[in-house]
């Protein structure tokens, strides 16, 4: 795709938002990054900046390619008013794809995406192959692409958001983790976040493979499917949430040399050898690539043992998938703290795992009192304000032998630029605990 010459506007002048406009430049475009902030900054020399930009600007602007960053309603007023002048409406990921030739290896799901391309891009390196993780995790694709050194691999950690706004991206092998709600304050509906995420599999053929956890309603795939289970014998690649099996014959055994542990991530450990296998790295060599890797921050991370009790920091399970999974794992009885920003989801699946392994609830946030008041039928339950309150309140509650668990079940959004920023203010937290 040549950009020699053609017009492109940039909706959005954070990171991502960035790379695509140093790309487009590049590649000998005239570039113009619009954003609603008054001030817009970074950007490479010869790129027009429009601070203050809103619904009207759009309606005047005139591209011959509009390249929206994710963290935009794609189906917003904003973006309508963008893309009517536009001769093209794409995302960054699809910009960098067009000027990538390597493979791509597109990771998808509601929870995982983070430690399977983590694990993707070591297992690829540790066989030789130049890989980079990038996307919704790591660096800008478009950063990645026009670099001096361009990877062979590209490990992409793909969000429904990005996914939205593909035209012809194509992954050679397609990981599909798992499905559960989550960003309903941008999706009007279950189904709409679901085909957003389904996108991944858009426009791959017969050559292409997609990986898909065993049971998940995928649709009819063009793709070869590869399926991993825990506990099912019938999939492709198989493990009892320890040892992982290929075929029927253990490869890894994720206590020995990795740092992995729980069901959960000997799913994710699973999706990531098979990803790779199908890019030609067989299982022996995949399985050494575990030796001494530790998952990412903010992911059960144990903060600290105090008087018997364990802090745990999973500040990123940001919905409620991945909170019943870090409940579900836990052997010991829980001080579960969470809340966070309102994102309209429905906490009633939870009410009976609340029951059974919660010794106590602390809730804080925008959302705290709704959810206290949803929680205390089945579990005793503080309701606070900020995650200070929160981890004074858990110190009352818990006792030895009791794990205090930050696992928050939605964004950070209404405190916190992130759910980073979330857990080390926890961290912090906990670690001043005397």
């Amino acid at each position: 795709m040549s950009l020699k010459g053609k017009r492109v506007a940039i909706l959005g002048a954070g990171r991502s938002g960035r790379a695509a406009a140093a790309l487009a430049h590049a590649e000998g475009a005239e570039v113009h990054v619009y954003d609603a902030a008054a001030e817009v900054a970074g950007l490479p020399e010869g790129v027009a900046a429009h601070p203050g930009a809103g619904i009207d600007t759009g309606r005047n602007c005139r591209c011959d390619l509009l390249v929206v960053s994710p963290g935009i309603d794609t189906y917003g007023p904003l973006v309508g008013a963008f893309s009517a002048g536009a001769g093209e409406a794409i995302g960054e990921v699809e910009l960098a794809s067009r000027h990538f030739d390597g493979r791509i290896i597109a990771i998808t799901g509601t929870n995982g995406k983070t430690t399977t391309t983590e694990l993707v891009e070591r297992i690829c390196r540790h066989a030789g192959l130049a890989a980079v993780a990038c996307g919704n995790y790591g660096r800008p694709v478009c950063e990645v692409v026009r670099g001096d050194e361009v990877p062979e691999v590209l490990a992409l950690e793909a969000s429904s958001f990005q996914l939205e706004t593909i035209v012809d991206f194509r992954p050679e092998v397609a990981v599909w983790l798992n499905f559960a709600p989550d960003h309903m304050d941008r999706y009007p509906d279950v189904d709409s976040y679901r085909r957003a995420k389904l996108r991944v599999f858009r426009n791959q053929t017969a050559a292409d493979v997609a990986v898909v956890r065993r049971g998940e309603n995928v649709g009819e795939l063009a793709a070869r499917r590869v399926e991993f289970a825990v506990d099912d014998s019938g999939a492709d690649w198989t493990s009892d949430g320890r040892r992982i099996r290929r075929a029927g014959v253990e490869v890894l055994d994720l206590e020995t040399g990795s740092h992995l542990r729980g069901r959960h991530n000997a799913e994710n450990a699973m999706a990531a050898m098979a990803a790779c296998e199908a890019v030609g790295v067989d299982p022996a060599t995949a399985a050494a690539a575990f030796d001494g890797y530790a998952p990412p921050r903010h992911r059960c991370e144990l903060v600290r043992t105090l008087d018997g009790i364990e802090w745990l920091n999973d500040s990123k399970a940001t919905n409620l998938h991945a909170l019943e999974s870090a409940l579900s794992s836990q052997l010991r009885p829980v001080v579960l703290i969470a809340g966070g920003k309102e994102k309209g989801l429905d906490y009633r699946p939870l009410l009976r795992l609340l029951g059974e392994r919660c010794a106590a609830m602390v809730t804080f946030g925008e959302i705290s009192a709704k959810l206290a008041d949803l929680a205390s039928h089945v579990v005793p339950v503080e309701p606070v304000t900020t995650l200070a309150e929160a981890v004074d309140a858990a110190t009352r509650h818990a006792q030895r032998g009791h794990t205090v668990l930050l696992s928050p079940g939605t964004s950070s959004f209404d405190q916190f630029s992130g759910y980073e920023e979330r857990g080390d203010a926890f961290c912090r937290l906990v670690n001043q605990l005397k």
